[in-house]
């Protein structure tokens, strides 16, 4: 397996961890079940494992009742850098022609 970045692994664990502490609401064989995993995968995942496919960690947050969290993850309004980059991006000025007036007395 590559090895990945320690921020990645720390990121992962703590997910792990913060569905770990979600669950403790719903016993492990109902996650199992309703999430359609075996027990191992949910271990694997409540340790931030990053083997286990990102699908499964999807359908565990869809059981717990936080899907939405995962769809917004990168969500472009949540990237303040890319927003900044895009506004440097765009035209400080535009000109429009301009409509003459029309002379007086005619």
């Amino acid at each position: 397996m590559k090895t990945l970045p320690i921020p990645v692994m720390r990121a992962l664990r703590k997910l792990g961890h913060d569905i770990k502490d979600a669950r403790r609401r719903l016993p492990m064989a109902i996650v199992i079940q309703r999430a359609s995993i075996s027990e191992p995968t949910l271990i694997r995942i409540e340790r931030g494992d990053p083997r286990v496919a990102i699908a499964s960690y999807a359908t565990v947050l869809f059981v717990l009742g936080m899907v939405d969290r995962l769809a917004d993850l990168v969500d472009p309004k949540n990237d303040p850098v890319g927003l900044q980059l895009e506004e440097e991006n765009l035209p400080q000025r535009i000109r429009t022609t301009r409509k003459q007036k029309p002379a007086k007395g005619k």
